[in-house]
């Protein structure tokens, strides 16, 4: 797609990146099948093709409005359209140009910025993990919408975090919500790779990845972000005594595997960053080395009966990593299923949720519907984020799959 940039952007990093972007587009409308806004609204504006004819127009001089912020802000930046574009279109990356320069020239009204100011502190806060407490015994209480927001509260295995030391060491990044809201999975994951011969190393000083404030166009606080973890790991990678970065929740992987890619223009860091993202690993790409280790200790994988898996957009469509996951779970003996849908996002893309509630529940409904079809004793995905969206209304329980593997491990 030819463009030309207006005085304004020709030269500045964000116009050059896009124009470089919007070079590979041929028009030919294949993502508009598989975007989920989309099929719900029907209208080329709130689709991929639409949005990238929309920058162009921005980047060309064409000036922003709040109608263009309107449907940028429709979009999940599931990047499924990424998967189906046969042009290799990064479009994910321009929609975050496109929103920080329209953001840039269009204010939005004072309950938006404060909303978005609230989830960007409030969720990276050390105080997110008292509040939500506070929240769960408050939850009968609560208008329907907040207690979808707000899972159970569940009892915390006995077993606890392993002790034992192994020769194979790798990090791994606890995340913002997950210890809050779903505080088993770390220690399950920890608890598997334990059972493998490997010692996960937590190191204090990591927090955010940086993908919280970088989607609600906060650059700056996510490079932040991005630095602080960095710090805190480079000691144990310049000794060399981790050999990876394991990611349990998809999103997080998703954003630490770019590190390289948003800081190379960082000379402090750059070098750092592309270490750290060659060394970051989602937990379901170490399924083919773990199945072998495992499955000889696995007494209890028939107990967990029908699993229906929901695989997360950040991990099939922004990882690149389809197939792999239900693969290494059958190969050890468990029963799994993928709904109809299975490429098509759930609602949940990060703040999403909170920010357009509307379109995440349609978009979470009819993903429940469809795993419902499946008739399963449990739902398992990959990111914190889907666990507890398609929990809210779910009378079937919604689990990491490291969780279930873990149980069936204890037998």
């Amino acid at each position: 797609m030819h463009t030309e940039l207006s005085p304004e952007h020709a030269g500045t990093a964000d116009g050059e990146a896009a124009k470089a972007l919007l070079q590979k587009c041929v028009h030919c409308g294949f993502c508009t099948a598989t975007c989920p806004t989309y099929q719900l609204l029907g209208d080329e504006l709130d689709g991929p093709r639409g949005r990238i004819y929309q920058i162009k127009n921005l980047l060309e001089g064409e000036a922003p409005t709040r109608e263009l912020q309107t449907h940028l802000d429709r979009c999940l930046t599931c990047r499924n359209c990424e998967s189906t574009c046969p042009s290799g279109v990064q479009y994910g990356e321009l929609a975050e140009i496109g929103r920080r320069l329209v953001d840039a020239r269009v204010e939005r009204p004072a309950t938006e910025r404060l909303v978005r100011w609230a989830l960007k502190e409030g969720l990276t806060s050390p105080l997110f993990a008292p509040a939500l407490q506070l929240g769960q015994v408050m939850r009968p209480l609560l208008p329907e919408t907040l207690q979808a927001k707000v899972p159970e509260r569940r009892e915390a295995d006995a077993r606890g975090w392993p002790q034992k030391r192994h020769a194979r060491r790798m990090l791994m990044l606890a995340g913002c919500v997950q210890p809050a809201m779903s505080p088993e999975i770390n220690p399950a994951t920890a608890r598997v790779l334990d059972a493998a011969g490997i010692e996960v190393v937590v190191p204090a000083g990591a927090g955010c990845c940086g993908a919280i404030r970088a989607h609600l166009n906060d650059r700056d606080g996510g490079l932040a972000d991005m630095r602080r973890n960095i710090d805190a790991w480079w000691p144990l990678i310049e000794r060399g005594e981790v050999e990876a970065i394991v990611m349990n929740a998809s999103g997080c992987g998703a954003t630490v595997k770019e590190y390289g890619h948003h800081l190379a223009g960082d000379a402090a860091y750059a070098a750092k960053a592309a270490k750290v993202s060659a060394m970051t690993r989602d937990l379901s790409e170490l399924l083919p080395a773990l199945v072998p280790v495992l499955k000889p200790k696995l007494a209890a994988a028939a107990q967990a009966g029908r699993l229906a898996l929901h695989p997360p957009c950040t991990l099939q469509h922004a990882q690149k990593l389809k197939g792999g996951l239900e693969a290494g779970l059958r190969e050890l003996g468990f029963t799994v299923a993928l709904p109809a849908d299975s490429h098509l996002c759930c609602g949940s893309a990060g703040t999403y949720s909170v920010l357009q509630p509307a379109l995440s529940k349609q978009l979470r409904e009819r993903k429940q519907a469809n795993l419902a079809a499946l008739s399963p004793d449990t739902i398992v995905s990959a990111n914190i984020g889907c666990i507890t969206h398609l929990q809210a209304g779910c009378a079937t329980p919604v689990r990491h799959w490291v969780e279930v593997l873990d149980a069936a491990l204890r037998g």
